[in-house]
């Protein structure tokens, strides 16, 4: 009875022990105890995810500063802006965070992202944009709001960005658009066509098919060099044909096979560069009263091709043809430009009157 009666008295004690009166508690120091600890975890959280696997194309979002917008597109928004003190274009895409893209259309353009960044990484030429670096899947990215210079906003979780040298020349379509009534000299038609040419002669030899050649995806510097830009569409070009299917690409530059949906390899960036050498020789649009689904149905079923001037040199048109884009560089380097020519007849300053409106089909 005694040993039982001592053991209840311990377990009181040890029980009344337990508890602490409230007014001995410091909630302050409490509070900065758990605020301590509640960071400590976070910190840990992220260093965990910052450790996870990181690509060598991934940019330092502390040095990027963005601007404003300079263009905006179906699949994100260009920016201008700075890294680490360089003049670059940031172009960002989101992933269906404002609630009307499905999951498919989302899952897609995640892996166009990836695709346009794995080509763009390894690529390495003066006629072809450069790139710095790529960032995805961040919140720590900042942009400014609509209509102001300095406020920011910050994107959805899984928004991304690319980020490529900035050219302040602006699309080659912009220039012809400039030049439409008074010509380009033949002498500059050649050099933008070579850039272009090279360009693309560089893409092919590492197998990689651009499949959206145009002039609206073609930058030009402040000194008229060309670059070939957006590899949103690109893909290394697959050994057997049958794999490339698909209508990828800008209606009117997309060659009839393409618009078939049948197999088609490099060549269909050869004819969209013919498009392209006739948008530049002639600063005009090919089809301008046609629609873009007449001039797709035209081109396959009619063989509808652009007229060609009858002041165009006849070792520049040849459109039954679609050689290799090296040899079209060859090509081009053999053309004497110092006699002028072109749509700018020598010793005039207007263009050349032989050029009428491309005709339906």
């Amino acid at each position: 009875m005694a040993s039982s009666a001592g053991g209840g008295a311990s377990a009181a004690a040890a029980k009344n022990e337990a508890y602490v009166r409230a007014d001995k508690i410091d909630l302050e120091s409490l509070d900065i105890q758990l605020e301590k600890q509640l960071a400590k975890t976070w910190e840990k959280h992220k260093g965990k995810s910052a450790q996870g696997p990181r690509e060598d194309w991934e940019i330092d979002l502390a040095k990027l500063e963005i601007r404003y917008v300079i263009a905006q597109g179906t699949y994100g928004t260009v920016y201008r802006g700075t890294y680490d003190g360089l003049d670059v274009a940031v172009k960002l895409l989101d992933w269906g965070e404002d609630g009307f893209t499905t999951e498919t259309e989302t899952a897609s353009l995640r892996a166009s992202f990836k695709q346009e960044v794995a080509v763009w990484h390894e690529l390495n030429h003066p006629n072809v944009t450069k790139f710095v670096g790529a960032s995805m899947g961040t919140t720590d990215l900042k942009i400014p709001v609509t209509g102001s210079s300095t406020a920011r906003t910050e994107l959805p979780p899984r928004a991304c960005c690319v980020v490529v040298e900035y050219l302040a020349g602006g699309t080659l379509k912009q220039y012809l658009i400039k030049n439409r009534r008074r010509k380009l000299a033949y002498k500059v038609v050649v050099q933008i066509a070579l850039d272009l040419a090279r360009g693309l002669s560089y893409l092919h030899s590492r197998k990689i098919v651009h499949r959206d050649v145009k002039t609206e995806n073609m930058l030009l510097d402040t000194q008229r060099n060309l670059k070939i830009a957006d590899f949103g569409v690109a893909r290394v070009e697959a050994q057997n044909p049958k794999d490339m299917t698909g209508a990828t690409g800008t209606l009117g530059y997309m060659a009839p096979e393409v618009l078939e949906g049948k197999p088609y390899n490099r060549k269909c960036d050869v004819y969209s560069f013919g498009i392209c050498l006739w948008e530049i020789y002639c600063c005009d649009m090919p089809y301008p009263d046609l629609s873009f689904a007449d001039v797709s149905s035209a081109v396959v079923h009619q063989n509808l091709r652009p007229d060609i001037p009858r002041c165009c040199p006849s070792a520049m048109a040849n459109p039954d043809k679609r050689p290799d884009m090296d040899e079209v560089v060859r090509l081009l380097e053999a053309l004497d430009t110092s006699k002028g020519g072109g749509m700018i007849p020598e010793g005039q300053a207007g263009g050349c009157l032989c050029f009428f409106r491309a005709r339906g089909p």
